[in-house]
């Protein structure tokens, strides 16, 4: 292996091989405490040292790093104290997420290092956000984010180059090739002799670089940063280097040809620059000598501190308290004035006042900019606000949640448009598994508001009409809105902007133009979980949202005799089950309306907490009234009988005359 010093000092070569020393002498420790039952499970990266180094050590200290479970050396190269990386790799109190995620799953804003999800390809995305912060507050700063070989094969690696191209973002983005994804080989995986030849499809610069040579990683990464500093713009570099040991310690490594591994373990990255350095009397082995003494000692020192800690204990109160970041709702009451408008124009109300009160509120979504959204609730918005706010962006929903994700992490909002709630499917993994996970397993909030204009009675058929709320309403850390009338609608945005967690608000289609309502001009808010009583009767309670509300309303307008408490709950999560259980002690009887399918919808939930907490109260089952099972058809009469309005009625009488 030939190394180049070029204008490296004496240092600096030190630095380096103790960088790389202490992540291996942590690892063979940590091997060697798997074997004994104390640690569960391990992610080797022996052999693959010099990247994790080089790279960590070739970035400033405030830029963002997102690395894999095999760059220990990250961690170790950002001087994170090693008593907590060993109470987080045994589940203790004292590591970074609590005993909630394992090995490396952790972020940390202290060292500006965002760990991996098991999901690979969203923190590439979240990668774009981080960056996308930076160059919005021009910040010559770049983020670096490692992958492996095997990953670069999902389609949030695709998204995510695509959009850092498009937007120029200052991005390093690290592909280590190791040669297998668990164990299957390359030519498995791909059909490009090298990964880093996908740039070109992306108008991205590319480079390969010796992942096993420390000083052309840290030199070459160098130069490459100071490149970007001065001119954002992406970069893919494919790191060759092989993994000396299974994908994870169990897997072993008998499906590796004996020769292959022998030709690897020649150029294993410590015992090659060890020797060189001696060569070239940079150290003396005295001097090695004392240093590895130094470092089993930390070793030993700080192994002691996370052994010491008891075993983390279970306290229900406070898993449940950290699933959300604590929220104080600020009421914002309105002004006298008020106007009286649609749906549609109380949320782009709601939108542009929560812009203009937060200069750091980044708009997202496909054709937003100057077409003003499909549903034009962003017009005009380009004018008052400027395209690096109000941003178009690719087909690619998934990693523009995960874009999202980054902006928070880097102290930005977010609001994201799903042109319909339909698509969100496609970002359906960085919503369920990192916005809504992340606060719990590390403290970090995900200040993100993901707009879902959704529901049928239009005709637009299976892919444009869903309401798919019970996909997230049972997803722990998601905050689900769903309002039926313009007042609620632009208080409850604005809310939803305020609230730093992530939230999923449910705009009907079928209200946007159809439902006019007085709305206060001026800025105010609506808390979250407070349903709202529109009717009073005692002979039953109807409780609904969104489009079922107003479906409830009309029926019971044909049939005035009957007396009746209609709750529009507004929102699902937090859900004022409250409000339902006051009503129904009084009235005795209850339906539950839905435009969702009634199976797993939140109707279904509503009935069996009811039957749970008010049995002695009731009259009568209770009745869920949702959608026909089916996907939402196109042609009028089928999607006619497939909602719910008209079976809402004849079930609604059958109910009273229980």
């Amino acid at each position: 292996m030939r190394y180049h010093i070029g204008g490296l000092d004496q240092q600096k070569l030190l630095d380096l091989y103790a960088g790389m020393l202490k992540p291996r002498m942590i690892e063979e420790k940590m091997l060697v405490l798997l074997r004994q039952g104390k640690i569960s499970k391990w992610f080797s990266g022996i052999g693959q040292e010099a990247i994790s180094v080089g790279v960590t050590q070739a970035l400033k200290t405030e830029e963002y790093i997102l690395p894999m479970h095999r760059n220990l050396g990250v961690f170790t190269s950002r001087n994170i104290p090693l008593h907590r990386l060993f109470k987080q790799w045994q589940g203790k109190q004292g590591g970074f997420t609590q005993g909630r995620d394992r090995s490396f799953h952790f972020g940390t804003q202290e060292y500006k290092i965002v760990g991996m999800i098991s999901h690979l390809g969203p923190q590439l995305g979240v990668a774009d956000g981080i960056a996308l912060a930076d160059m919005l507050r021009r910040k010559k700063r770049v983020t670096a984010v490692f992958t492996g070989e095997g990953a670069t094969s999902e389609g949030d690696f695709h998204e995510a180059l695509n959009v850092a191209s498009v937007w120029n973002l200052p991005v390093l983005f690290c592909i280590e090739n190791n040669g297998y994804g668990l164990s299957t080989p390359s030519n498995e995986q791909y059909n490009c002799k090298h990964l880093a030849d996908r740039a070109r499809g992306y108008g991205m610069e590319s480079r390969i670089i010796d992942g096993n040579n420390i000083l052309e990683v840290y030199s070459k990464v160098s130069e490459l940063c100071k490149s970007i500093r001065k001119r954002p713009r992406p970069m893919l570099v494919e790191f060759k280097t092989f993994r000396m040991r299974g994908h994870e310690e169990a897997s072993g490594t008998k499906y590796v040809p004996e020769k292959l591994m022998s030709k690897w373990a020649k150029k294993d990255p410590i015992s090659n620059y060890e020797s060189f350095l001696l060569t070239e009397n940079v150290i003396s082995q005295e001097e090695i000598d004392k240093l590895k003494e130094q470092i089993s000692e930390e070793i030993n020192a700080n192994l002691k501190l996370a052994f010491d800690e008891p075993a983390t204990t279970f306290i229900e109160t406070k898993e449940l308290k950290e699933v959300y970041q604590d929220f104080e709702y600020q009421e914002i009451k309105e002004n006298s004035e008020s106007k009286n408008i649609r749906f549609v124009d109380a949320i782009s109300e709601g939108l542009e006042q929560s812009m203009e009160r937060y200069n750091e509120l980044i708009i997202m979504g496909q054709d937003v900019a100057e077409y003003g959204g499909v549903f034009k609730i962003t017009d005009g918005f380009i004018g008052k606000f400027g395209k690096s706010r109000v941003r178009n962006t690719p087909i690619c929903e998934s990693v523009i949640v995960s874009a999202a994700m980054g902006l928070s992490i880097n102290g930005m909002k977010a609001v994201v448009e799903m042109q319909f709630a339909d698509f969100v499917s496609s970002g359906f993994n960085p919503i369920v598994n990192y916005l809504a996970k992340v606060h719990y397993r590390w403290g970090q909030n995900a200040d993100v508001v993901i707009r879902m204009p959704c529901g049928g009675g239009v005709g637009a058929g299976p892919f444009h009409s869903q309401t798919n709320e019970a996909w997230f309403t049972k997803t722990p850390g998601l905050k689900v809105v769903y309002p039926a009338f313009p007042y609620d609608a632009k208080g409850l945005l604005n809310t939803a902007v305020n609230d730093p967690n992530p939230v999923l608000f449910f705009e009907h289609k079928g209200l946007y133009r159809s439902v006019y309502g007085e709305v206060p001009t001026d800025y105010y808010t609506i808390p979250f979980g407070k349903a709202s009583l529109i009717k009073q009767g005692s002979a039953i309670s109807v409780v609904s949202y969104g489009a079922g509300v107003h479906w409830a309303l009309e029926t019971l307008e044909k049939h005035p005799e009957i007396e009746a408490d209609v709750i529009d709950l507004r929102t699902l999560q937090p859900l004022d089950i409250d409000a339902v259980y006051q009503s129904v002690k009084k009235t005795g009887k209850l339906i539950v309306l839905h435009e969702d399918t009634i199976f797993g919808g939140i109707a279904s939930d509503i009935a069996a907490m009811v039957m749970e907490n008010c049995f002695e109260y009731l009259d009568a089952p209770v009745r869920r009234v949702g959608s026909l099972e089916t996907p939402v058809p196109f042609a009028k009469a089928l999607e006619e009988n497939y909602l719910p309005k008209r079976r809402f009625e004849a079930i609604l009488l059958e109910l009273l005359a229980y």
